[in-house]
């Protein structure tokens, strides 16, 4: 997720040897994964309640899912390695979320759900602090993202893996947070592309 731009400046990337420029995917995947966490993040939050947990899923296998796969895979065409595994891997993870919501957790017992459900969040938490240390040549925005979210997913692996309530709405003020900051720069990428300069401060690295 992020203009996941390989520290580049706002442009696109450069063009290949067709002289087609493709277009920056990277506010796109963010957008995908900005709404879909603000949503859900205001239901861990408990401003509103769980059982609109439903609404989530349609844009979990859409926008947070689909959009966000195909942003993946136009990063790569890019040849940005950074926001292709970003963007490809949380576009899985909110596919596998649909699932897990929608079958999978149906099929576990409930004095084993809270755990299983814990572990898929601890292994996001380790895959996004491992993003995050690989994070530190993308914009500063970027990074923001990234350190959120890696919070998010902690205070939510300890909340169903057996914490109080109060870690999983705490969870939620921090995945409103990564929301913000992922929606931030996107919109920062999109007026980039749209006005040919940076708008809104990145904090993109010099070259």
């Amino acid at each position: 997720m992020a203009t996941i731009s390989e520290p580049q400046t706002a442009a696109a990337p450069a063009a290949p040897k067709s002289g087609w420029v493709p277009a920056n995917p990277a506010p796109l995947g963010l957008c995908g994964f900005g709404i879909t966490t603000l949503v859900l993040s205001v239901m861990n939050a408990n401003l509103v309640s769980a059982s609109g947990t439903p609404v989530v899923l349609g844009l979990a296998i859409a926008y947070g899912g689909a959009a966000q796969l195909l942003a993946g895979m136009w990063e790569f065409r890019t040849g940005n390695t950074f926001g292709a595994v970003a963007f490809t891997s949380y576009g899985a993870f909110w596919i596998s979320f649909f699932f897990l919501v929608t079958f999978d957790a149906k099929l576990l017992p409930p004095t084993e759900a809270g755990a299983a459900i814990g572990l898929y969040l601890w292994a996001w938490a380790i895959f996004t602090g491992m993003m995050f240390l690989c994070s530190f040549n993308t914009p500063r925005a970027v990074q923001l993202v990234f350190l959120l979210l890696t919070i998010t997913f902690v205070l939510l692996g300890i909340g169903n893996s057996g914490g109080t309530s109060s870690m999983v709405h705490a969870g939620g003020w921090f995945g409103l947070a990564t929301a913000a900051a992922a929606l931030y720069t996107a919109a920062g990428e999109i007026m980039a592309a749209s006005y040919g300069r940076d708008v809104l401060p990145l904090g993109r690295p010099s070259r």
